[in-house]
């Protein structure tokens, strides 16, 4: 049972230990976090991701009832000289055709100060991450080389119009959503007019990750 599951224990073991006792199979798990359906099986037997993106470790943990850090996640924030450390996602987010990810997390945090992070969200630092933004699509509000700081807790409960990065398919991205109040579907755009829209979709056919909250530029 989940009790004998220790905190040393390797993510992948305890993973492949609670879908043998609960009757849980691999493409199901897949599909509860958005994943294609060899997600799964490939992290536990493959190793591919190395380690599981923050967001995904939350929705398995509470599926399961356990504590996050069984599946990988620290024991919980820590403050260091008076900042908060916000996770460095190890991936680019495409404002442009789109980027396959990899490994979406590095153990690289970036600190910042409590009180600013309280002005813009009441999240937690790790429902926070930042990612660096590629291509143009979502030009001039967003440039290559941009960093984004993404609030992983504003997902698709309360999701509103506004910049989001989202998956679909397999393909990350960071665009503008604008939702029909009444359809309760979603139109995904670029804010740069060379690029094409998607509108009119449901929101079965995206993945909501989290708003965009804030952005940093390096000034030439």
């Amino acid at each position: 049972m989940v009790d004998s599951l220790l905190p040393t224990d390797d993510p992948r073991e305890v993973l492949r230990r609670l879908c043998d006792e609960r009757g849980v199979d691999f493409a199901g798990l897949s599909r509860l976090i958005g994943r294609n359906s060899a997600y799964i099986q490939q992290f536990i037997r493959r190793g591919t991701p190395r380690r599981l993106p923050e967001q995904e470790r939350r929705i398995l943990a509470r599926h399961f009832g356990i504590p996050e850090r069984l599946l990988g996640g620290e024991g919980g924030r820590t403050l260091v000289d008076g900042l908060v450390p916000v996770p460095l996602l190890d991936l680019r987010v495409s404002a442009g055709p789109g980027s396959v990810p990899e490994a979406e997390e590095s153990d690289a945090r970036i600190a910042f100060d409590p009180a600013w992070l309280r002005r813009l969200t009441g999240a937690s630092a790790e429902e926070l991450g930042l990612l660096q933004v590629e291509g143009d699509s979502m030009a001039p509000t967003l440039l290559p080389g941009d960093d984004i700081l993404v609030d992983r807790s504003d997902g698709p409960e309360r999701l509103r119009d506004g910049l989001y990065v989202l998956r679909i398919e397999d393909l990350l991205l960071v665009k503008r959503l604008t939702l029909h109040p009444v359809s309760r579907r979603v139109t995904v755009q670029s804010d740069n007019p060379a690029y094409a829209d998607w509108p009119d979709l449901s929101l079965e056919d995206i993945v909501v990750i989290g708003r965009v909250i804030w952005t940093g530029r390096r000034v030439a």
